[in-house]
């Protein structure tokens, strides 16, 4: 097989700020992870513990709002209903993103297992859809924690009121910092992580000590809050648990942090024995990451919702209350005095900001992974910077929307991070099941049947998230199919290459290089003849050598970038070119480039009419690579080669 070198495009004068923005373009196949694209050998590997700190800023932060949301929520059932989402966690996420991690541990997550178990356009269209729900994830997390970040900030009792009423201000001012932040490199993100990991779970672990101890000396809150629980059941015990089992979905925020766990794998240092294809010290450090995470918050979310149901008066978690969002900040306030409390509030409001510097950066992996691969992005879309721009500016427009109100956004946050969970599970679930490994298949549906309630049951009670999530996903599908269309006359081929047959019968076929398209459906030898007597050639060729024949067969049209290999067949006597591809047009052409750059000869191609609606016609090459071959041939052509001189020539009969 004999590789062409693919040709050089001369790059384009652009402006220094067009130069600045389009700098650090990403990966589209999904092999180099982090923000700006480097490819992943380059960057330093770390110890899990290290890499659970970068995912663990979004999972550990959820302690600064998540008791709060959870009272508001679910009264004095909070704490049940916090054990009930602890037992789901770790015998129900814990497991399937541990078979996750052993699926995919360059990070590709479950988005693109599904993707590989539902093929062609369905799997596009799915993960379009999870994209939708992955965007208002990871956006809601970072207008959320900025949020939530402002509340501590206003509500500390050494600034008084000053800040009052300036909560939308400041949550727009911090969501900017995080975009200068990604705008200007986002580096040693584990280092900082760390840092702040480590001082704010040694602080929430000091506030949840002396919680306890005066939930412990003070016997009758507790009684008072056993009296209120059994007046919820009727003093029936199952009723009670009853009870908690509808009201735990709507704590799902305590699940989030699972996706960005597995997205983070490839930072792990693996075993010195690792092979690309084994991974083992990856899995194994990635599974503790996962294991260790689920364990430290699960510890954190039953303590301290307990203690904030007990101490903290009903009154304080409406809006305005001091412990509106902030919880356990009241708690440090009110037992541990104000200077403790406002180191605790700069701490929380240190990881709430960073929390969006984590989200932004799985945005930013996320996005150059699918949708410029699917040919569902413009080019810029694999560059960091304006990505950056409209990440922030969106997440500009949901603060405003929800007025940077921590509570209102809680729904939305619960149903992306929700739907995730779920589409993680099912897509577990297909892959044991396809592996025939049926016990598992059956534990995992089990699983998958019990998110797909809590998702449901989280829609009905906040439909706010789901119609956030649709508007998101209408957004990304509309976007992505104009794309599509304006980059269909693209020369979308990434490498084309020819076998030793191939090269022999284009360097033994007579000058001008005649190539003339015909359909693989179509094999017999009347079909061959009957296309050469009507080709329509300037000067007849009525003998088969004179004309080589190209077959296209479409493998899978929604793919959008592709390779191309030229295989040289012999079909009655007649020479075929014969290609695999995702599109007809866009595969010929590339192909007459490739000839003519490496013969010198300019190829000549011949297509016959196509019979039908053209707009039909246009739409089926769109959808199936197929309809409208001739002209689309040229179009692409014409774009790829502006020199009318250097340009194969297409004919129509």
């Amino acid at each position: 097989m004999t590789t062409l070198a693919p040709r050089q495009v001369k790059p384009e004068q652009a402006s220094r700020l067009r130069t600045w923005m389009l700098d650090g373009l990403t990966d589209s196949t999904g092999r180099h992870q982090g923000p700006h694209g480097k490819p992943a050998p380059e960057h330093k590997k770390h110890s899990w513990w290290n890499v659970m700190c970068l995912t663990g800023v979004d999972y550990f932060s959820t302690l600064g709002y998540q008791p709060g949301i959870a009272i508001l929520a679910a009264g004095v059932l909070s704490p049940l209903a916090t054990i009930i989402l602890v037992i789901v966690t770790l015998c129900g996420a814990l497991p399937v993103y541990r078979r996750i991690a052993d699926e995919s541990p360059r990070g590709e997550g479950s988005i693109q297992m599904l993707e590989r178990l539902l093929p062609r356009w369905w799997g596009k269209i799915l993960v379009l859809c999870l994209l939708g729900f992955a965007a208002t994830d990871f956006i809601i997390t970072m207008t959320l924690s900025a949020a939530d970040a402002s509340a501590h900030l206003i509500e500390n009792p050494l600034l008084g009121s000053s800040l009052h009423g300036g909560e939308v201000w400041i949550t727009l001012g911090l969501l900017t910092a995080l975009g200068a932040v990604f705008l200007k490199g986002f580096k040693e993100a584990i280092g900082i992580a760390v840092v702040l990991v480590w001082v704010y779970l040694a602080l929430n672990a000091a506030i949840v000590v002396v919680a306890v101890m005066h939930v412990l000396e003070s016997p009758q809150q507790v009684t008072d809050w056993w009296s209120l629980l059994n007046q919820t059941g009727g003093g029936n015990p199952l009723a009670i648990i009853g009870v908690a089992l509808l009201v735990f979905p709507k704590l799902a925020l305590g699940l989030s942090g699972f996706e960005t766990g597995v997205a983070v794998m490839p930072q792990i240092k693996g075993d010195p024995t690792d092979t690309p294809e084994t991974l083992a010290g990856r899995k194994r450090g990635a599974k503790r990451l996962l294991t260790t995470a689920a364990l430290i918050m699960s510890t954190f979310l039953i303590f301290s919702s307990f203690a904030c149901t007990v101490l903290i008066p009903a009154a304080e978690f409406q809006p305005g209350g001091g412990a509106n969002g902030r919880a356990l900040a009241w708690i440090a306030h009110e037992y541990m005095g104000s200077v403790f409390g406002s180191v605790y509030d700069v701490s929380t409001i240190c990881i709430l900001w960073f929390a969006g510097a984590s989200a932004m950066a799985g945005l930013l992996n996320i996005v150059p992974r699918y949708l410029p691969r699917y040919g569902m992005a413009p080019h810029w879309a694999r560059a960091v910077r304006p990505l950056v721009l409209v990440f922030t500016t969106i997440a500009f427009i949901i603060t405003i929307i929800f007025k940077a109100d921590v509570d209102a956004q809680g729904g939305a946050y619960a149903t992306g991070v929700l739907v995730l969970i779920t589409s993680a599970a099912i897509a577990v679930t297909l892959s044991c099941r396809r592996k025939g490994q049926r016990k598992r298949a059956v534990g995992f549906g089990i699983i998958s049947l019990v998110f797909v309630y809590t998702t449901i049951d989280n829609v009905i009670e906040r439909p706010d998230g789901l119609k956030i999530a649709a508007i998101f996903i209408l957004a990304i599908v509309a976007v992505s199919f104009a794309s599509r269309t304006k980059r269909s006359f693209e020369l979308r081929t990434t490498e084309v290459t020819f076998d030793e047959a191939a090269l022999t019968y284009i360097a033994e076929t007579p000058d001008p290089l005649r190539i003339i398209a015909h359909e693989p459906r179509k094999l017999g030898a009347a079909n061959y003849r009957h296309k050469i007597d009507n080709a329509g050639f300037v000067g007849r060729a009525p003998d088969a050598c004179c004309a080589l024949f190209i077959e296209i067969k479409v493998k899978d049209s929604s793919e959008f970038e592709h390779a191309v290999h030229v295989r040289g067949i012999e079909r009655h006597g007649y020479r075929i070119l014969e290609v695999e591809a995702a599109s007809i047009a866009n595969s010929i052409a590339a192909v007459l480039l490739e000839i003519r750059d490496r013969t010198g000869l300019m190829p000549h191609v011949y297509f016959r009419w196509t019979e039908g609606n053209p707009v039909r016609n246009f739409a089926k090459f769109l959808l199936f690579g197929e309809g409208e071959i001739a002209p689309v041939t040229r179009e692409v052509l014409r774009e790829a080669e502006p020199d009318l001189t250097r340009r194969p020539w297409v004919h129509v009969a």
